[in-house]
């Protein structure tokens, strides 16, 4: 009766050998799950280790996979950290840039605006003598002069330069032409625009195929006057023509194309105080 009760133990044990391989499944399943998570943050590097790390867990059938934190480091991610540190070195080079730029730059900051003050005071002093110039000559009907944020601006009428339909400036009204290039060579360190205008009267001499090539040529005739001026340094000049198609007043009455047709001399600033535009706007 003994040998038989041992017997039936024996055959009531249960097997479980099957707890091995399915503790090494389990174990291989956690580290899949450790290196797709950790794939979202890692660099190359630690990439590699973990590699590593994944591999010998596979030969040893799981057994040490948690044996390499280095594969997983908790809290950080490599590539914020890695922008971080560029922006911060980004900045430190911008700002020594600009420390560079404030040292070595004579135009930035109480230079500039030195130069600023004195550009303004020296288109104020030429904008005065060409004013003197309209007064003493009678001329305030034909000319009128104003300086703005961006030029110093020029503007005759058409009738005080050139008969109806030509681009040949009147004899007599070459002096102008001659007395603002001898102004403008005081300040030689200027860019001029010449412009012409025209109102929208289609053209009626062959000559002209629009009122495009009026305007310009008569912009072109008039540079070329002021050119004659050695002292002045042909690079700086430049002439444009822009037909009737920015007029100043309407084109429906007499007046308003009268207004219209014009030659503007554009002095350009170099410098512009942009914290301060009204300081520009002088009448």
């Amino acid at each position: 009766m003994s040998k038989k009760r041992k017997h039936d133990d024996h055959e009531e044990h249960v097997d479980e050998s099957w707890l091995i391989p399915y503790a090494d499944l389990l174990t291989l399943l956690l580290a899949l799950f450790i290196v797709l998570y950790a794939m979202n943050s890692v660099d190359l590097k630690k990439f590699e280790q973990m590699s590593q790390a994944f591999s010998i867990a596979f030969n040893n059938s799981g057994a040490g996979i948690l044996d390499f934190p280095s594969a997983v480091e908790n809290g950080t991610d490599p590539k914020k950290n890695d922008s971080n540190s560029d922006d911060k070195d980004n900045t430190k080079e911008s700002q020594r840039q600009d420390e560079e730029d404030k040292t070595n730059n004579p135009e930035s900051d109480a230079s500039l605006q030195e130069l600023i003050k004195k550009e303004q005071a020296e288109l104020e002093d030429l904008k005065k003598k060409i004013d003197d110039y309209i007064e003493q000559n009678g001329l305030s009907t034909q000319l009128d002069t104003e300086l703005n944020m961006s030029q110093l601006l020029i503007t005759i009428s058409d009738n005080a330069l050139f008969s109806p339909g030509q681009a040949t400036v009147k004899p007599e009204s070459k002096d102008l032409a001659v007395a603002i290039a001898k102004m403008l060579q005081q300040y030689p360190n200027y860019d001029i625009i010449v412009s012409g205008h025209t109102d929208n009267t289609p053209v009626d001499r062959s000559e002209f195929k629009s009122n495009w090539d009026l305007s310009s040529t008569r912009a072109i005739r008039f540079m070329d006057i002021m050119l004659e001026n050695k002292n002045l340094d042909p690079r700086r000049f430049s002439a444009i023509g822009y037909g009737e198609y920015q007029p100043v007043a309407d084109n429906s009455t007499v007046e308003g194309k009268a207004k219209n047709r014009r030659v503007e001399v554009s002095i350009l600033h170099t410098y512009v105080d942009a914290t301060n535009p009204q300081k520009l706007n002088v009448q």
